[in-house]
């Protein structure tokens, strides 16, 4: 096989080559020459670089050449992304600060991240209930108005008010979202599975990214969008949790010794993945739900200790929850009702389940997987056709979500004249036909003893329609034909919906979808099953999400725990199995597929089949770029400035060592620091390592926030200064993490992927070599890297021969 590459170590001051460096990361666009094309290979993005290394005419095309995975596309925007350090650097100012830890310490360490953890779960209810009842207020005015004038049979100025309040919340929530924060766009869950991945992208979790998340949404969903608030309420759970795990901010002096702890990209991914529980418990009152989303769909990384802070932070939510809603509940919180934070509550009756009822919710779950596996299929489509709409700018994006608006609100208001009123049931619980915002009979333009059953879907928040829906005793409320226009219409506008500048959600379109395709099930069988309609909406909302999320657990624990009924744990458990393995036949998870789709470089929690066709020595190339232990000024600057790259093998050569030897791996962030300190030598002589530690403490070289490390542009050096050395020993890291150039790039790409590593050392198998092949990143395990440099192996002709992995 041609092509294979085990590339000497360089010597330290030779210029990198742009294309095939083995030791970039996932970062920086230096050095791209004018007129040179590269291409983002997992999102199909073909970029083109001026003469100042700038980004310009981002296009959603496929192109068959690839060099490079450096670049993904954040909300519409095509951004430098880089990966995360979550490797301990055990250095010499690491042991020392370790060695140094008294007890109290320790104990302030762990009192800290457990006083985090409780602000993360008090700050995300808050939230949460915020969204609710800002939604809940906005919207319930907004309907009561229009129903107010559609009383007085006022019907055109009726929908004037209901389609013009509609239009300026849309405009607001785009106008916020194109220009304070295009980051905020879309649920944001994918960019959050993205991050506890290792991959850091531009402004995901910025401070402007929550507060556009936290308003965008509330003004998207009381906009009446086909969109949640569920799916925006992990991002904003991760933002919070971000925010919090800053390690304090010199710019405004809130400093404290015990933040500092916190400056690490380890503490940080804890601290998030917590926020995530949080955030799907504050959306749908479901802690334990909360916690398995977090370990089944968003965590890479998860051990027994972050299980136990995230169920802490899951009840912390829980607890904030239930005492505001006890609170409102005397009526001091406005139009906030039963709407909101959902809580369906069905009490099912029925205790077995006999076999018509076993073969309708198989049924269900074929369907759900067909309609799931056709959902992201369009859906992938649709995104990338809106890409290209969204690239154009800031009003593109605006115009898109008033259009998209403008027929959303078309639908909602002009469906239900197509159906017939209904005579209100002389055995209703409920006032009908419903005066005011919630429940389930909607008079609309129905008589006086009428209601309108499409109505009573369209003309509603989304928390309430799905409410109606679940409702059990409600076998004859709703037409056939009414279910089916219902269900086409939150098919296609829910596709539609998700893409444009607003922070949105699926989860609550899926489960509209597939409550209504499952009641609908529910009404033609009726004559054999035993089952309610309503709990045929609980099946069929659980069968799509299986066919559209493709998780198992925490969407079945989370169904529990919005209608508490424990007796229908068998029946979803079977749909939910169903309807995954139905759709995995077609494609990815529609989360999965929005991570290719963005360029975001995830590692898989298996090995590709192809890549046991490999060893790691194939992959990675030249030129390698290495210092030696006590190295010269000028050369490291050179090198910082010239190269992107993160990570810098340390070699000490003769006279300093008989033989070569690897010293180990400095990372770009510790030299920054230690050159900012200009602790220069005149002549290329070993220092011991207290010389530098009496300068520099361990916290010194902690991570700053986001965006606010320190760059090569900010430091200047004389000539002089330029010619001194700078002894690297103290700061390298010892013990990184190697392997053999032997080992197969499947148990590299496993070892790398479960270690949460950023840089995975590649040694000779033989001696009188070198000490160093290469170094293994992030990038090198990217299909369409390994298939450009092995153009005879295609990894998708692997990828289909074979299930393995």
């Amino acid at each position: 096989m041609d092509g294979d590459q085990s590339p000497r170590p360089q010597q330290h001051h030779h210029t990198p080559e742009r294309e095939g460096n083995n030791n970039h990361d996932i970062e920086g666009m230096d050095g791209a020459a004018e007129g040179d094309w590269w291409q983002n290979s997992s999102s199909n993005a073909l970029l083109r670089y001026d003469d100042r290394g700038s980004i310009c005419e981002p296009l959603m095309r496929k192109r068959t050449i690839n060099t490079t995975s450096q670049i993904a596309i954040v909300g519409a925007n095509i951004c430098p992304i880089e990966s995360l350090d979550y490797e301990v650097v055990e250095n010499n100012l690491f042991k020392q600060d370790w060695r140094s830890r008294k007890k109290k310490q320790i104990f302030q360490y762990i009192v800290m991240k457990w006083t985090l953890v409780l602000l993360i779960g008090l700050l995300t209810g808050l939230v949460g209930f915020f969204n609710n009842l800002a939604v809940e207020n906005i919207a319930g005015l907004k309907l009561l108005i229009t129903s107010d004038l559609m009383l007085k049979q006022r019907y055109f100025t009726a929908f004037l008010a209901y389609g013009g309040s509609n239009l300026v919340l849309a405009a607001a929530a785009a106008a916020i979202c194109a220009y304070i924060a295009p980051a905020a766009a879309g649920s944001g869950i994918p960019e959050v599975k993205a991050y506890l991945n290792g991959v850091d992208a531009y402004s995901i979790l910025a401070p402007s990214t929550l507060f556009v998340k936290i308003f965008g949404s509330i003004l998207g969903v009381s906009a009446g969008f086909v969109l949640g608030k569920e799916g925006p309420m992990v991002h904003t759970g991760a933002c919070i949790a971000n925010l919090l795990g800053q390690g304090g901010s010199r710019k405004y002096h809130l400093t404290c010794n015990w933040l500092r702890y916190f400056k690490n990209d380890r503490d940080r991914r804890d601290l998030i993945t917590c926020g995530c529980a949080a955030g799907v418990a504050a959306a749908f009152r479901a802690p334990v739900g909360g916690v398995l989303f977090a370990l089944e769909e968003a965590a890479s990384w998860w051990r027994s200790a972050l299980l136990w802070r995230a169920f802490f932070t899951t009840a912390v939510v829980a607890v904030v929850l239930r005492t505001l809603i006890e609170f409102c509940r005397s009526g001091k919180c406005g139009l906030f009702g039963q709407g909101g934070l959902i809580m369906f509550d069905l009490s099912s009756t029925v205790a077995t389940y006999s076999s018509p009822d076993l073969l309708a919710i198989i049924l269900l779950g074929i369907i759900g997987g067909i309609f799931g596996g056709l959902f992201n299929f369009l859906l992938d489509k649709i995104l990338r056709v809106y890409s290209i709409i969204n690239e154009r700018g800031a009003p593109s994006k605006i115009l898109l979500t008033i259009i998209v608006s403008v027929i959303t609100s078309m639908c909602s208001y002009g469906l239900p004249w197509l159906a017939s009123c209904t005579q209100c049931p002389e055995d209703a619980v409920e006032q009908c036909p419903t005066v005011g915002r919630s429940g389930n009979y909607k008079n609309f333009q129905c008589p006086p003893g009428y209601y309108n059953g499409m109505a009573s879907l369209f003309f509603n928040t989304n928390d309430d329609a799905i409410r109606n829906l679940f409702s059990t005793g409600t076998a004859t409320e709703y037409h056939m034909s009414s279910l089916f226009i219902f269900f086409v219409a939150i098919y296609c506008l829910g596709l539609v919906t998700y893409g444009i500048a607003v922070p949105s959600g699926l989860f609550i379109p899926v489960i509209l979808a597939g409550a209504t395709y499952g009641r609908i099930v529910g009404t033609l069988l009726g004559s054999i099953s035993n089952l309610d309609p309503g709990l045929f909406a609980l099946l069929g909302a659980a069968s799509f999400l299986g066919g559209t999320m493709r998780m198992t657990v925490s969407v079945c624990v989370i169904l529990l725990e919005l209608t508490n009924d424990l007796q229908m744990l068998p029946l979803v458990m079977l749909v939910l199995l169903i309807s995954k393995t139905i759709a995995d036949n077609f494609n990815k998870g529609v989360y999965d597929q929005i991570v290719v789709m963005k360029g975001l470089p995830y590692m898989e929690a298996h090995a590709e089949p192809y890549m046991r066709h490999l060893v790691a020595g194939d992959v990675v190339s030249g030129p390698l770029i290495t210092f030696s232990g006590v190295e010269k000024v000028g050369d490291i600057v050179t090198a910082l400035r010239i190269t992107g790259h993160n990570g810098f093998p340390v070699v000490d050569e003769p006279p300093l060592t008989e033989v070569p030897e690897l010293v180990g791996l400095v990372i770009r962030s510790h030299l920054l620091v230690l050159l900012k300190g200009k602790m220069f030598m005149k002549e290329p002589v070993k220092m011991s390592g207290s010389f530098v530690m009496e300068r520099f403490g361990a916290f010194d070289f902690a991570k700053a926030g986001s965006g606010k490390g320190l760059k090569i542009e900010d430091l200047y050096f004389t000539d002089e200064e330029m010619q001194m050395y700078v002894d690297l020993h103290a700061i390298a890291n010892t013990s990184p993490y190697t392997v053999v150039e032997t080992m197969s790039l499947a148990k590299a790409a496993l070892l790398f992927r479960e270690l949460g590593l950023r840089h995975l050392l590649v040694v000779p198998k033989t001696p009188y070599r070198p000490p160093i092949v290469g170094i293994l990143t992030r990038h090198d395990f990217v299909a369409e890297h390994i298939h450009d440099l092995f153009p005879s192996l295609n990894p998708h002709n692997f990828h289909s021969a074979s299930m393995g992995g």
